[in-house]
C-alpha cells in the first residue's frame, strides 16, 4: 500500500511517498511559512496562502502517484501562531485534508523513530521555528527537548550578525540542563544537517549524504565560514539549496552550540526524519 505524508515545516512543505516501509521518494517546497512569526507572532496571509497552495500540490500528487492515504502534519509554526487555525482551515477548504497538528514532544518522538527505529541513540532536528533534541535507551526516553529556536527564526531575529546569533541561541539553550548526549550515538535530521552534509560532499544526494559523519570542528568551522559570505556567495557554493542559503548560516551555528553545549564530538546525518516516523505513528512499523 502506497502512503503520502506531507510534513508542513516552517521553511518547507514536504511529500514523502512510502510503500511497504519503504521511501520510495521525497520532493521539497520551501514557503517559508515562519517568515516574521517571531515578530508578529502570527502567520502572514501570504505565507499561509502559498503554503496552502503548496499542501494541495503534494496531496494532488500523492494521489495521483497511487497513495491510498495521505496524511498532513504540521509543526512548530502552526502550533505557535495565533492564527495557526487559520492555516488549518485554508488547507481543509482548497484540498480536504486534515492537518494534524502536532506538539513539540511528538516531533521530536517522530524525529528518532524515523532516524534510528528501535536502535538506542538520539536526534538533532533544526526546523525552521523549533529545535528537537531527543535521546532514547532500551525504548524509553532519556531527554527530550523542544526549544522555540530554528533556521528561519534565528533569520528574522538576528540575520547574519553572528554576535546576535550567539545570544539568540544562548538565551534559548539555556533550559537544557546538564544532560551529556555525547555518550550516546548522535544522529541529525532535516535542511540544516542535510545541507552542511552536501556542502561536505560539494553537491546533494540523498545517498551521499545520508551516513555523513560531521564533527564539532567541522560544523563549527562551517558556521564561521558561511557567516562571512554574503547570501549570493552562499548560493555559490556547491551543494547549496537556492532557498536556504540565507538562513543556513545561522542555523549551522546553532548546531554548532547544541553540539558543544551537549558534549557532542561527532555527528551523523540521516535522511530518514520524521516522515518515515510520522508514517510509522500511524500505521505501526512494517
Amino acid at each position: 500500500m502506497k502512503i503520502g505524508i506531507i510534513d508542513i515545516g516552517s521553511n518547507s512543505v514536504r511529500l514523502g511517498m512510502l510503500a511497504d516501509g519503504k521511501t520510495l521518494f521525497k520532493k521539497l517546497e520551501t514557503t517559508r511559512l515562519a517568515e516574521g512569526l517571531s515578530k508578529s507572532g502570527k502567520l502572514s496571509q501570504k505565507s499561509i496562502e502559498r503554503t496552502a497552495s503548496a499542501v494541495e500540490q503534494f496531496f494532488a500528487e500523492a494521489k495521483e502517484e497511487g497513495a491510498e492515504k495521505v496524511y498532513a502534519f504540521a509543526t512548530a509554526a502552526v502550533r505557535t501562531a495565533q492564527n495557526g487555525g487559520d492555516f488549518v482551515s485554508r488547507v481543509r477548504q482548497i484540498c480536504g485534508i486534515e492537518v494534524d497538528v502536532i506538539s513539540g514532544g511528538l516531533e521530536a518522538e517522530i524525529g528518532v523513530l524515523g532516524a534510528l527505529g528501535v536502535k538506542n541513540g538520539g536526534v538533532i532536528d533544526i526546523g525552521g521555528a523549533s529545535t528537537e533534541v531527543i535521546v532514547k535507551k532500551d525504548g524509553e526516553y532519556l531527554f527530550s527537548k523542544s526549544i522555540d529556536i530554528g533556521a528561519v527564526r534565528l533569520n528574522d531575529i538576528a540575520g547574519h550578525n553572528k554576535e546576535l546569533l550567539e545570544q539568540a541561541i544562548s538565551d534559548k539553550l539555556g533550559d537544557l540542563g546538564k544532560f551529556t548526549a555525547g555518550r550516546y550515538k548522535m544522529y541529525a535530521i532535516g535542511g540544516t544537517a542535510t545541507t552542511i552534509a552536501a556542502l561536505k560532499h560539494g553537491f546533494y544526494s540523498p545517498e551521499i549524504t545520508h551516513g555523513t559523519v560531521l564533527t564539532f570542528e567541522e560544523v563549527e568551522r562551517y558556521a564561521t565560514e558561511l557567516l562571512t559570505l554574503t547570501v549570493e556567495e552562499v548560493r555559490a557554493l556547491g551543494g547549496m539549496q537556492y532557498e536556504r542559503a540565507d538562513v543556513i548560516g545561522g542555523a549551522c551555528l546553532l548546531l554548532a552550540r547544541l553540539m558543544q553545549r551537549l558534549n557532542i564530538k561527532v555527528i551523523t546525518v540521516s535522511e530518514a526524519d520524521n516522515i518515515e516516523g510520522y508514517c510509522v505513528y500511524k500505521e505501526g512499523a512494517k
